[in-house]
């Protein structure tokens, strides 16, 4: 509800006159569109932190590990070249394509909490993903090695580009430097789908295993739910940032 407003001012900044004041608004409404998925990110992020401490604390009736969990979503969609293991850190747990292995944190492994089992069994909905040559998940990994070089040379291509645009009035490394940061914003769409649809699977294979049932299905829904919701604040802020460096660009074409 709260974007359609802003992008209009956007807008506005840019098609309505006098110059000086059009700028005003499209910095005013580019700041508030930065300002407001900021706190929308913190929020999320302490909700998240909160559902999983409160959920790491029940445990469900199956006392399995979370480590038990992933082995047994694996065996049962007949997945056996994928390993479980352990790393350090708290909600560090990812699977890896490139080792085969479901990697699971400090706070997963070991517990046999709700919130332990539901992330277990949606990293390995990841490695189910990838067992059936999952569309969005293969075009994500096709994009990292871009992704990797583009967000390291991005600014400072847009830097020089800034310099050279205040010389010579040139934007076209400008551009390319957006083109860079965009790739990112890219990177962070595709991630949705894959994120959302790796849950959906954990949570659709908890049921059908009867490894969650009732309550505890419930609670392993909200905990997803606010995880997912995490790669949609980093998408928003992606496309943020692009929008950032158009309008700066765009901005310094009218100075």
């Amino acid at each position: 509800m709260m974007t359609f407003p802003l992008f209009a001012l956007l807008q506005a900044g840019y098609y309505q006159q006098p110059g000086g004041m059009s700028m005003s608004a499209a910095s005013m409404g580019m700041y508030l569109l930065i300002i407001i998925i900021g706190i929308l990110g913190y929020v999320v992020q302490a909700r998240l932190q909160s559902v999983f401490r409160k959920y790491s604390e029940v445990q469900f009736p199956g006392a399995m590990t979370g480590a038990e969990v992933a082995e047994k979503m694996l065996r049962d969609n007949n997945i056996h070249n994928v390993k479980v293991t352990h790393v350090s850190g708290e909600l560090t747990d990812h699977f890896n394509p490139q080792t085969m292995t479901v990697n699971l944190s400090d706070s997963v492994y070991s517990s046999t909490s709700v919130a332990a089992a539901a992330v277990a069994a949606h990293e390995c909905g990841h490695a189910v993903q990838h067992a059936q040559g999952y569309a969005p998940l293969v075009m994500r990994s096709q994009l990292v090695p871009v992704v990797q070089f583009a967000s390291t040379a991005s600014t400072w291509v847009i830097i020089l580009g800034l310099i050279i645009l205040a010389t010579t009035r040139n934007e076209m490394l400008c551009w390319i430097g957006v083109g860079m940061i965009a790739m990112s914003a890219i990177f962070s769409l595709v991630t949705l789908p894959v994120e959302y649809n790796a849950s959906a699977r954990a949570l659709e294979w908890l049921k059908s295993s009867r490894t969650m049932q009732g309550a505890e299905l419930v609670q392993a829904r909200e905990a997803l739910s606010w995880a997912a919701r995490t790669y949609l604040v980093a998408a928003l802020s992606a496309v943020a940032s692009v929008l950032y460096y158009v309008f700066l660009i765009l901005g310094r074409r009218d100075d």
